[in-house]
């Protein structure tokens, strides 16, 4: 249970470091495994600065401490700018990192030397156990399963993936050819349920920032068997879910913390805030589902 770190920012669009130290601490609280700040869309780590990812990075590690560890997203258009950053990572104390794919319109996996050069140069900057991050769904960056055993046969830190793609068959196929080599989590909101079903073991997830306790027992009812359980949880937050695997759910997942008093639902250009029937659907879907929000048991 990883959640996918908001990046809260206040009034001036200056990143809320006070808040975030506060938001890491109280998910801390609730038991997740790690957090992963500085994800492309999540985190709005293509909207921030070497040194402000590098603040961002620092502010999680004061909050988190030796608690639980801190897998940051290294991500930049430029290699050389990724190695930096996953070395300042290690140098704060970082235990793990999430590699992704370089952020340049034509640079993508479809061409597959450039795309191996980037991450290949990020993993082996240090020694840190890596997960890889295949979002295929969200900014075309998607590695084929034999293209993720490629990486793990050059880089026996890589120990991980987080499967982006909607098409739970992914993680089957990647367990098919890597077997328990590499850990597989589930990256996005809506499919927990069947990626588990499909072998992962994990989950990075966006919701976990406003209702981090929902969140784990749909985890854990999902990855014990229960799965009454897990299905009567996963009916009631799927509205929700969704909205974390739309276009702008970085917006929706900020409105979702607004609501519960647990952020703000600023945004940094050139993303924009919901308005009109977009936000107003959205906040119907979020208070309806509120309404409803069943009582969890231990």
């Amino acid at each position: 249970m990883f959640p996918a770190l908001t990046t809260p920012f206040n009034p001036d669009l200056s990143i809320d470091h006070g808040r975030l130290f506060d938001h890491c601490r109280w998910l801390a609280d609730y038991g997740v495994r790690g957090l992963v700040p500085l994800l492309a869309v999540t985190g709005e780590g293509t909207s921030l600065t070497p040194g402000e990812k590098r603040q961002v990075i620092e502010t999680c590690m004061r909050a988190a401490g030796k608690r639980i560890p801190v897998i940051p997203a290294i991500l930049a258009p430029i290699t050389g700018e990724a190695v930096a950053l996953a070395k300042h990572a290690r140098a704060v104390g970082c235990r793990g990192l999430t590699v992704v794919a370089p952020y340049l319109p034509d640079v993508g996996a479809d061409d597959w030397r450039e795309t191996r050069e980037h991450v290949s140069s990020v993993i082996s900057a240090t020694d840190l156990p890596c997960m890889l991050n295949n979002g295929s769904s969200l900014h075309g960056a998607d590695f084929r399963p034999e293209q993720i055993a490629e990486l793990a046969a050059a880089h026996p830190n890589l120990e991980a993936v987080k499967e982006s793609s909607i098409d739970v068959r992914r993680i089957s196929a990647i367990r098919a050819l890597l077997g328990s080599r590499l850990q597989v989590l589930v990256g996005m909101d809506d499919v927990l349920v069947e990626g588990i079903g499909a072998g992962a073991s994990g989950w990075v997830a966006s919701l976990m920032n406003a209702l981090p306790a929902e969140s784990m027992h749909l985890y854990r009812s999902a990855s014990s068997g229960l799965t009454n359980k897990a299905a009567e949880l996963n009916d009631w937050l799927l509205p929700l879910l969704r909205m974390d695997s739309a276009p702008k759910f970085v917006q929706l997942a900020k409105l979702m913390q607004e609501k519960i008093g647990r952020g703000s639902a600023r945004v940094r250009p050139p993303r924009l805030p919901l308005e009109g029937d977009e936000l107003r659907r959205a906040l119907e879907t979020v208070e309806r589902v509120l309404s409803e929000r069943p009582r969890l048991g231990p």
